[in-house]
């Protein structure tokens, strides 16, 4: 099992992306003070409250091979995580980790911010925001506002990463880029593409890099309100 986790959390460094400039927000975002949780309410973070289960496979497509992926259950209401693979079912609460389920955990953990990162942008209490900026998407190559996530050099699974969110008019992510430990160069930069509305939940479903034939894929995704 830890072998597979291994595999798939190198996967989720290696993503990349496109933009799909269609994508309207129709969310009010006037009465929202900051950014950050502008971006959260027009990605419909309104709704988080009322969500009671969300399942989701995060998987990673390379040219004609499709990724089996990994295959989630969240209940964050009770804390509850199910991670189903080809050879067993884990299931634990999140409000206690220990050595057993660390590794799922650290999964887990990776996936739901690919899938959530415009609430994480709230949720992340001890990580700095920059202000917005405006500057060049790096796939579309188009000007875009930016805003920089920093992570604290110290705790959580990834110390120290950094990643610059490219969000256009309506506060809708399109491209993002990862650097690790805050380095100036970057690790990677992925879109966010191909947008679905899940009981109100507006999620990227597509990250592409450019120009290959590599896509991680959210499918299978379900939001089940109270």
């Amino acid at each position: 099992m830890k072998q597979l986790l291994l595999f798939f959390s190198l996967f989720a460094l290696l993503t990349g992306c496109k933009s799909d400039k269609n994508q309207k927000s129709t969310v009010d975002t006037t009465d929202v003070k900051t950014i950050p949780e502008r971006i959260a309410k027009a990605h419909g973070i309104d709704q988080w409250d009322l969500v009671s289960t969300i399942e989701f496979t995060f998987a990673v497509d390379r040219d004609t091979i499709k990724g089996s992926g990994r295959s989630w259950k969240w209940m964050p209401q009770t804390k509850t995580v199910s991670l189903v693979t080809p050879d067993e079912l884990i299931t634990y609460n999140t409000s206690g980790i220990d050595s057993t389920v660390m590794a799922a955990d650290r999964a887990f953990i990776n996936d739901k911010f690919w899938l959530l990162i415009p609430f994480q942008l709230v949720w992340d209490k001890g990580a700095n925001i920059s202000e917005p900026i405006s500057a060049q998407a790096p796939i579309s190559g188009t000007t875009m506002d930016q805003i920089t996530i920093t992570y604290p050099s110290q705790g959580g699974y990834t110390p120290g990463d950094a990643y610059d969110i490219y969000f256009d008019e309506n506060y809708i992510i399109r491209e993002w880029t990862f650097r690790r430990g805050n380095d100036p160069k970057p690790t990677l930069s992925t879109t966010f593409e191909d947008y679905e509305d899940f009981n109100g939940l507006k999620i990227a479903t597509s990250h592409k890099r450019n120009g290959e034939g590599w896509n991680l894929k959210f499918r299978d995704v379900r939001v089940t309100l109270e």
